[in-house]
């Protein structure tokens, strides 16, 4: 059987040579935005391709604001400090996830509290989003929400939207509403995903996206801040510029601020790539259609998008029978030279994590011992 799928990835990829997971496309204006930002000289984070790069985001996602920065991890650290995530908060999070979600929290001094993934996608379950918070969340008389276990305040949930896959946001957008939490959604896999016809990223007040190379589109680093409510976009423009009052020669910064902001260099890449971002999506979404129709008799089960939902599919994904199918397969591909990788281990499983809180995690656990990733990129 595995002989048979690596021969399906290569006759859509290649019959010879390597065929890694995700690799860049770049077919556009690429090099001519770069060279035209070498030749004006600012190439830091002062430069007409970032003013451009956030309003062709604001364009395309439906965003009202969009605040460029140097990484998806970079935004998503301030995210949480635009919601006042601060020490000794607790922040509810999916235990299956790429590390960056978990540590960001840390950043702020907060402890990530690790739930359960969905059973039909791989993003935050609001059944266990539910269950928890209705064993553990105490409403106190201030009108915030307590963990009557540890005693913090619970103040903010990031769910994340896994391979580009939406998550139930209806559901989340409506526990944190009554538990009053701040809704927080790292859509970094998901731009060109949309959730009952809005794009991730923008359904609740803050989101944010990454443009690492291994993206839908990349700046080669890059992530960005989507956000609804005009006091935070003001607020994240002038922390993620380290907090500098506006003057014409003195330097005052009026608190701490970041060095966060996106390179123009790396905007200038940005808007080549986010020009043909439309084809990108259509010729992922009839690679993931192949895979759909290959793997539809298969002892492998394609992940498909969830319902109500538009998927950018932007890594496709397989689930195993069991952990040693999965190694099998993993064994039998790298061999082949046809790049496939695991998911993530769960954070409660790494060093930085283990002692915290978490629910039962069933279908996070059996996700993380059969999930593979297949070729992905954009095919030319």
């Amino acid at each position: 059987m595995f002989d048979e799928v690596t021969s399906f990835i290569r006759s859509m990829y290649g019959a010879e040579g390597f065929i890694p997971l995700h690799e860049p496309r770049f077919v556009g204006n690429e090099k001519k935005y770069l060279n035209e930002c070498i030749d004006s000289t600012f190439v830091s984070s002062v430069g007409k391709f970032v003013d451009q790069f956030e309003h062709m985001l604001c364009e395309f996602t439906g965003s009202k604001f969009a605040i460029a920065t140097m990484n998806g991890t970079a935004a998503l650290h301030m995210s949480l400090i635009l919601a006042d995530v601060k020490r000794d908060d607790e922040v509810l999070t999916q235990a299956l996830t790429f590390v960056a979600t978990a540590n960001t929290i840390s950043y702020t001094g907060a402890s990530p509290v690790l739930l359960d993934s969905a059973s039909d996608n791989l993003g935050l379950c609001p059944d266990d989003l539910e269950r928890f918070l209705l064993e553990f969340g105490e409403m106190r008389n201030n009108g915030f929400c307590y963990n009557n276990r540890s005693g913090k305040r619970i103040k903010a949930c990031v769910p994340m939207h896994t391979f580009g896959h939406p998550v139930h946001l209806e559901r989340i957008v409506e526990i944190c509403k009554k538990y009053n939490i701040f809704l927080i959604e790292d859509a970094a896999e998901s731009i060109g995903s949309y959730y009952k016809g809005k794009h991730t990223g923008t359904i609740s007040k803050i989101g944010i996206l990454s443009f690492n190379g291994n993206k839908t589109i990349t700046s080669g680093g890059g992530g960005a801040l989507l956000i609804q409510d005009k006091e935070l976009a003001i607020r994240a423009r002038h922390l993620t510029t380290t907090a500098k009052v506006p003057h014409k020669w003195i330097f005052f910064h009026d608190e701490i601020g970041y060095n966060y902001r996106l390179p123009n260099l790396n905007a200038a890449l940005a808007c080549a790539q986010l020009e043909n971002i439309k084809s990108f999506l259509e010729n992922k979404r009839e690679t993931a259609e192949k895979y759909r129709s290959y793997f539809k008799n298969s002892e492998l089960e394609f992940v498909d998008e969830p319902k109500d939902c538009i998927s950018s599919f932007w890594l496709n994904a397989v689930i195993c029978k069991n952990r040693k199918q999965r190694d099998d397969f993993l064994e039998f591909t790298t061999s082949k030279q046809v790049m496939t990788r695991p998911i993530w281990k769960l954070m409660s499983q790494l060093p930085a994590f283990k002692e915290c809180q978490t629910t039962e995690l069933i279908n996070a656990k059996r996700y993380e011992e059969t999930v593979v990733n297949i070729p992905s990129s954009v095919r030319i």
